[in-house]
Parts: structure tokens; C-alpha cells; sequence
């Protein structure tokens, strides 16, 4: 199943005799890029934190927000709170309300997540083992999962109805291509008739350049490539191996086959058709920067 490389997924659950509240948001990106955001006594965990979720992303942007709803009655005895700077904050931020006219409340919230109006004693010290963070971060990367899962699904459809419109064009074009040679071949001949003016055809060596123009011209190992990786397209959106890199590719390879039609076209109908996959393509490429 294709995933999206955008989601999110939140969980909460007790830790440590606390209660632990961990928010997953991702976006798409090339790689696996974790950015997490851990309170100062569970930071030693990171290591632990990105293992278990490279198990659950691939790639892109991933930013975790790990904190407190409730902090462990056990380690409150180590949480300091500086009066003097609570207020200095407090005071500075109804400043800035007042200069920039902004409405809205100053909230308790809002001032102990400034710097060092919140502090930890070193006798408060929480030791935390990542066995009981664990869970709640695999609830949440469950839930951003399945976000992926849904979106990558619509896109996977999209995708899939991308794929359809380019073979209906492949099959009419590889309807015109027999016909264009045989015009081809009837152009030729009667150039070469008006050259001589009357004079005999030299059958044989018109023969030669008709084959070489009709091989010039053949479409047939393109037209058969094309349906090659159009059928790895749709294989790969069945898999359930992430898919993004790969159809990345097979993007790559069908404007390859469809620039060498183009190029070869020689006929106004063709061509008409090769812009049209040109733009189908596009939007395919579209779809896919969001698909892990």
C-alpha cells in the first residue's frame, strides 16, 4: 500500500507515574529527517526515539513533540519556578501586546514555557526507561501511519488514474503508427517518382530507403517499453514496500519513451498525443512528490 508522506498522530498515556503526551507530524522530504523536541530528563532517549520510528517511516520530514501533561509527582520536588522572572515575563509580554495592539490573554502557559522560569533541581532528577515511553510513542506513530495510509491511498487512486489515461494514448497512437508508414511509404515513392520525371525506379535501392525511413520512423520498442514500465507503475502501487522511489524512476523512464515518439512522430496526430502525455506525466510527477 503507498503511503503519503504527510500525517499526524498524537497519544498520551502514564509514564513514570506521570502522564506523557507525545504529538508526530509529518511532511514530505527525500530522506528519513528526524526533528525532535524532548524535555531536558527524557532527551537521553533520542537515540531509542529515532530507531523505533525509522521502523515506521521511510522518509520525510518528521517532527516529534514529546512532553508533560502531568509531571511524575515523584520528581516535583526538582521543578524550581522563579517567581521574579515569571513576573519580568508576564510584564514584557503585556508590553509587547499593548505596542503591537494585539487582543488575546497572557496565559500561565504561555510564561513557564519561557526560559528559566521553569527549572530542575538536581536533586529532582527523573530517571525514565525508554520501555515506558515506548508505548505511547508507538500509539502515535500508529496513528500518523494510518493518516499516511488514507491519504496515500487517494493518491495511489489518482495515480492509478494517471497510468489509464497514459495507455489510452499509447494504444491510439500505436492504432496510427502502421498507417503513418504507409503514407510515409507513398510520400517517398511518389517524390522519387517526380525526381526522375519519367525516367525508370530503381525498385531496389527505393526499397532500401523506404526500409530505412520505416526503421527511422518505427515507434514499436518504445510503444513496447512504455507499456513495460506502465505495468511496473501499477505494480508498485500494489506492493506494500514503499513505492515513491521507484515510480520516481519509472516517471523518469516514461518521458524518456515518450520524448523518442515525439520525435519521431512525424504525424500531426501523434503529436498532438505525445503533448497530451507530456501533460499527464507532469501531474503523475505532481502526485508523487508527496508519496513515500
Amino acid at each position: 500500500m503507498p503511503y503519503s508522506m504527510t500525517g499526524f498522530g498524537a497519544a498520551e498515556g502514564p509514564v513514570a507515574g506521570g502522564r506523557l503526551r507525545v504529538d508526530i507530524r509529518t511532511v514530505n522530504h527525500r530522506h528519513f529527517n528526524l526533528s525532535p523536541k524532548l524535555p531536558a530528563d527524557l532527551s537521553a532517549l533520542e537515540p531509542e526515539l529515532r530507531d523505533r520510528l525509522r521502523k515506521e517511516f521511510d522518509r520525510g520530514h518528521i517532527a516529534v513533540q514529546v512532553r508533560w501533561s502531568e509531571y511524575p509527582a515523584r520528581a516535583a520536588s526538582g521543578v524550581g519556578v522563579d517567581l521574579e522572572r515569571a513576573r519580568l515575563v508576564a510584564g514584557r509580554l503585556r508590553e509587547l501586546q499593548s505596542a503591537l495592539g494585539l487582543g488575546g490573554e497572557i496565559t500561565v502557559e504561555m510564561v513557564a514555557r519561557q526560559p528559566e522560569v521553569l527549572t530542575a533541581n538536581t536533586e529532582g532528577d527523573l530517571e525514565v526507561a525508554w520501555a515506558e515511553v515506548e508505548p505511547v510513542v508507538g500509539q502515535a506513530a500508529a496513528e500518523c501511519r494510518a493518516m499516511r495510509a488514507r491519504e496515500g491511498e487517494a493518491i495511489a487512486s489518482e495515480l492509478r488514474h494517471r497510468a489509464a489515461a497514459l495507455d489510452e494514448f499509447v494504444e491510439r497512437i500505436a492504432a496510427r503508427a502502421p498507417e503513418r508508414l504507409v503514407r510515409e511509404r507513398d510520400r517517398l515513392r511518389a517524390a522519387v517518382g517526380q525526381l526522375l520525371d519519367g525516367r525508370q525506379v530503381d525498385e531496389s535501392r527505393l526499397a532500401q530507403e523506404i526500409a530505412f525511413q520505416a526503421d527511422r520512423l518505427d515507434i514499436t520498442e518504445e510503444l513496447m517499453r512504455f507499456r513495460t514500465h506502465i505495468a511496473a507503475v501499477r505494480e508498485a502501487l500494489e506492493s506494500e514496500r514503499p513505492a515513491g522511489k521507484q515510480l520516481g524512476f519509472l516517471a523518469q523512464e516514461l518521458g524518456r519513451e515518450v520524448n523518442t515518439i515525439g520525435s519521431k512522430a512525424n504525424d500531426a496526430d501523434i503529436a498532438q498525443h505525445v503533448i497530451a502525455m507530456k501533460g499527464e506525466l507532469e501531474k503523475f510527477r505532481e502526485q508523487l512528490e508527496n508519496l513515500e
